[in-house]
């Protein structure tokens, strides 16, 4: 085995994750692991491209974090464990490591064996995207970027809720036809059509209970036409995992997903926008990345 590499995202938690550097290289002492931080995606790439192919990478930083570092990880066939630093932490969920302090997951991320788990990609306007919880598309999206604007003291799920009602006073709905594997499902207005491959998005919203991360599919949670008054009291409902209940909320397990709408489609991959786009193509990759989990 190569020796671990623990990589910290600084930024990460609006900067609260900095002040673990020096903790975390006291706790590496004697180890044979070393401690890189990264202030930057560049920097991050060159440290993660250095190391031999196979190595064990600890990742301290949330969902964004990852899905930054992800294609380099997929590079250099890397190990992934984590340590949860973020504002959302929903991978860290469904890896079993969330609720661990950070020095019982920094030592379970460098001893623990990895098993393979599987990943989406969506291919968009601007290219091919891999993600590893969440592909949002419409409303929830919105939400997403809009939650980066919030007020720096909300955090967590507050956070997003905060995001969910601004979003709501200037709900939209989206002319899309939705086909999965290959089969039409759907043609006509929808709130948001988003995947998961993690149970939870939005910082611990159960939007799709059913999905497991190592069943060679994806989930897409579907909601039809709402207004604003709807949205808003299917917000609860979310929150709670009880919006499967709803007669205009649609679930539906998948290997391909295809969505193509009148306008450009606001989209976000693990809580980071991207390009908005008219026609979007997600699909599974299966097995796709080593981790560490509980």
């Amino acid at each position: 085995m190569n020796p671990p590499l623990v990589l910290l995202n600084p930024h990460a938690a609006g900067g609260r994750a900095g002040r673990l550097a020096e903790p975390i290289r006291g706790a590496l002492a004697g180890r044979p692991a070393r401690l890189a931080v990264a202030s930057t995606v560049a920097e991050a790439e060159a440290t993660l491209a250095a190391l031999p192919r196979g190595s064990r990478v600890v990742v301290a930083g949330g969902d964004g974090t990852l899905h930054r570092l992800l294609p380099f990880l997929l590079a250099g066939d890397h190990e992934l464990a984590l340590m949860p630093c973020g504002t959302g932490n929903d991978t860290a969920r469904a890896l079993g490591v969330h609720r661990l302090p950070w020095t019982e997951a920094l030592a379970w991320g460098l001893e623990a064996p990895a098993q393979r788990i599987d990943l989406g990609e969506v291919q968009h306007g601007s290219g091919r995207t891999p993600f590893i919880s969440s592909l949002c598309a419409g409303f929830d999206a919105a939400v997403g970027e809009r939650a980066l604007q919030a007020p720096a003291w909300l955090r967590g799920m507050p956070r997003y809720l905060w995001a969910t009602l601004a979003e709501i006073m200037a709900l939209r709905a989206f002319d899309m036809e939705v086909a999965v594997d290959g089969l039409a499902l759907h043609r006509g207005p929808v709130l948001f059509a988003s995947t998961l491959n993690t149970p939870s998005y939005g910082s611990g919203m159960p939007a799709a209970p059913m999905a497991r991360i190592d069943d060679g599919r994806l989930d897409l949670v579907m909601a039809g036409r709402f207004g604003p008054l709807g949205a808003l009291a299917m917000m609860p409902l979310l929150v709670t995992g009880l919006h499967l209940r709803h007669p205009r909320v649609r679930a539906k397990s998948f290997e391909t997903l295809a969505l193509r709408c009148a306008t450009a489609l606001p989209l976000a991959a693990d809580g980071e926008p991207l390009l908005p786009s008219r026609e979007v193509v997600v699909r599974t990759r299966p097995q796709a990345l080593a981790v560490v989990r509980r």
